[in-house]
């Protein structure tokens, strides 16, 4: 009868359980594993072979036998280090040379040659799925725990023992009884932290408008773009905008945790998220940067960015089907990636801030810098933005030039405390709002919850006909509109969007027509 261990595969943002089975026979020495594995899969023979034998135990090819290893379903294919230690367990138990009950237990973990333990990737989806299968104890490395033990955030049921190794041997000695592990407890000093913006609202100079425009995109979590000349502000404008945004909640945490964690991108610092993303993509990267995608699937920029911030500086010169690739996600937010094999959805609930200049030069209708551009580099220059994905974008502002006088004023050093504290408030009366709703903001209310919360007095109403009906708001145009007129009177705490909201709300969003 062969041995059954239990692993994961991460398959998107979830984790499908894996059984790990050994079967051990009289033969020729070879040791082989099915189960749909990739390179990194197959080369853990060497590594668990090696690891068994720094423990002193008998390793694979030390005898006449035929070792099978099947990871199973056969269907998935089975990518990269984390079976290492499920693979040894299972053999070491197959050929009696330890005695061990894992029976309700799941492994992960990559082997050194030295039989220490190495950290993996999604190590909280696999802490997640565990406890929900109703798994006992994940055992799993040491450097991994923190990141795992999140899992006990905001469990209605979770009995999971999250036990953290350092290698092959103290597995060895835990499953055996020869030594005692306690079980790895949430720290919520490791969850709440203070954090600390280097850059904040009160580091830009003069530009009030704009920053107005950025609590609203904020309190809002809509999507803005900044166009102006160089050396404006605009970058820093969008740098400051993390200092301003709210706290994560533990449902956001987790999910951020999740795909940070898939993407390997936690560190043994930090391993869990704990600030809103700020991502900044450079203009020469490519649509699967971005979007996503890849072999194996992995989430991009967007995802990576999700509720929080997606920076894209020199917008314009991005890769026109980068550009494009973003309409559905701005509308949805979710990207589906779809191969021959798999179908993969991610999260990307992100506020696009995006810096354009007005021309190539970047002093177009500049009265103190004469613009140097031909006619029809400015054409070409802007119609590299297309209309649908202007039309995507709420918020639109230009910025003029900052003035010696603005630059040498001093500025308020509560500005950023005072507008973190507007928008924070508004969120909340986002949350109760919601709170039966998919939405977290406003800006991702759809038709229904639009015409529920965002009511306007027949005044109101005569002014956004004419504008629609004389073809200046799209239909998109005027439920964005509105949504960002609700979250105006948000910030101004009144339950009606009024007829200064609107004004305010059309004007940011009128500005696309010099785009």
């Amino acid at each position: 009868m062969s041995c059954k261990i239990f692993s994961g595969a991460v398959v998107g943002l979830e984790t499908q359980i894996i059984e790990v089975e050994s079967d051990i026979s009289y033969g020729l020495r070879s040791f082989e594993i099915v189960g749909l594995p990739d390179k990194a899969v197959e080369e853990s023979k060497e590594r668990v072979r090696s690891a068994i034998k720094s423990c002193g135990l008998h390793p694979p090819f030390s005898k006449p036998e035929r070792i099978l290893i099947n990871l199973a379903p056969a269907d998935l294919k089975k990518e990269g280090s984390l079976y290492d230690l499920p693979i040894a367990i299972a053999y070491l138990v197959k050929s009696k040379q330890i005695n061990a009950d894992c029976e309700g237990k799941m492994f992960a973990g990559e082997l050194s040659l030295d039989g220490t333990l190495r950290p993996v990737k999604g190590a909280l989806s696999f802490a997640l799925e565990a406890n929900k299968a109703g798994f006992s104890e994940i055992i799993l490395p040491i450097e991994n725990v923190k990141e795992a033990a999140l899992c006990q955030i905001n469990a209605n049921k979770n009995n999971l023992r999250i036990i953290g190794i350092d290698s092959l041997q103290t597995a060895i000695n835990y499953l055996e009884g020869k030594i005692n592990i306690e079980p790895a407890m949430l720290d919520m000093k490791e969850v709440i932290k203070n954090n600390d913006y280097r850059i904040g609202l009160d580091w830009v100079r003069g530009q009030e408008h704009a920053k107005r425009a950025l609590v609203i995109a904020a309190a809002g979590a809509h999507n803005l773009l900044f166009i102006g000349p160089p050396g404006g502000g605009k970058s820093l404008l969008a740098k400051s905008l993390p200092s301003i945004l709210p706290d994560l909640s533990v449902e956001e945490m987790l999910e951020l945790t999740k795909i940070y964690s898939i993407s390997g991108m936690l560190s043994k610092e930090e391993p869990i998220v704990t600030k809103r993303p700020f991502r900044a993509a450079h203009h020469t990267a490519s649509k699967v940067s971005i979007i996503g995608g890849g072999t194996p699937v992995r989430p991009g920029e967007i995802t990576l960015a999700h509720r929080g911030i997606l920076f894209l500086d020199e917008f314009p010169e991005f890769n026109k089907d980068v550009l494009e690739a973003l309409r559905q996600p701005l509308e949805d937010g979710t990207i589906t990636v779809m191969r021959a094999t798999q179908r993969i959805t991610f999260p990307c609930h992100f506020s696009l801030i995006a810096a354009a200049n007005p021309c190539p030069c970047g002093h177009l209708n500049d009265p103190n810098h004469p613009c140097s551009c031909v006619p029809s580099q400015i054409a070409k220059y802007k119609r590299k933005l297309s209309g649908p994905i202007i039309d995507r974008i709420d918020m639109v502002v230009e910025l003029p030039q900052v003035q010696f006088e603005k630059l040498i004023a001093p500025n308020s050093s509560q500005e950023t405390i005072k507008a973190r504290r507007e928008i924070e408030k508004a969120r909340k009366i986002q949350n109760e709002r919601f709170q039966e709703n998919k939405a977290m903001t406003n800006s991702e209310m759809e038709i229904p919850e639009i015409k529920k919360y965002c009511q306007i007095n027949s005044a109101t109403n005569n002014i956004l006909r004419g504008y629609v009906n004389s073809g200046k708001l799209s239909a998109r145009g005027y439920h964005r509109v509105l949504k960002i007129a609700r979250t105006i009177a948000d910030l101004a705490g009144t339950e009606e969007i009024t007829l200064e909201n609107l004004h305010e709300a059309l004007m940011y969003r009128l500005a696309e027509s010099s785009c």
